[in-house]
């Protein structure tokens, strides 16, 4: 009795992914953009409707956003802009793997990352250069050694939701 209703069910739910497609499709053409999103976007208005939707989706997303900061944080994002621009295609492809190497991580050890960027982020800043060239002195087998004992060390520290011993 299921295979019956499953089928006619699987079409209609086909029908409306499709139908939400055509209407994103629709939704993503350069006139559906608003003002402020088609000035930032201008360099592509001559190829919008030929990239594919979900690139469309990112970059109206990402104008959207633009035209949401203020004129600090659009010197900020255009600095790191530049920055990313002036890396070699090597450099940048680092960057993705680390990126995508992090998204991996569980959750518990993505926020230890963080927890520890942002100490050494607060620390003075002839404090930071002091571990930087530490760091870059080391061997690699050195340099692992010290993120296993940060590890271990990290793991051995009690969580705050961990009941204490009876």
């Amino acid at each position: 009795m299921k295979a019956k209703y499953f089928r006619p069910t699987f079409a209609v739910l086909l029908l409306l992914l499709s139908g939400t497609a055509w209407a994103q499709d629709d939704q993503m053409n350069w006139s559906s953009l608003t003002e402020e999103q088609q000035q930032v976007l201008i360099p592509l208005s001559e190829t919008w409707d030929t990239l594919p939707i979900e690139r469309r989706a990112r970059l109206a997303e990402g104008a959207k956003r633009w035209s949401d900061m203020d004129t600090e944080d659009r010197a900020s994002a255009r600095e790191r802009f530049q920055n990313w621009q002036g890396l070699t295609d090597d450099q940048r492809e680092a960057i993705r793997e680390r990126y995508n190497q992090f998204q991996r991580l569980t959750p518990r050890e993505r926020e230890r990352i963080r927890n520890n960027f942002r100490r050494f982020r607060d620390l003075p800043a002839d404090r930071r250069q002091q571990l930087r060239e530490r760091f870059r002195n080391m061997t690699p087998d050195q340099r692992q050694r010290v993120r296993d004992r940060l590890r271990q060390r990290q793991q051995d520290r009690p969580r705050p939701n961990d009941a204490p011993p009876r």
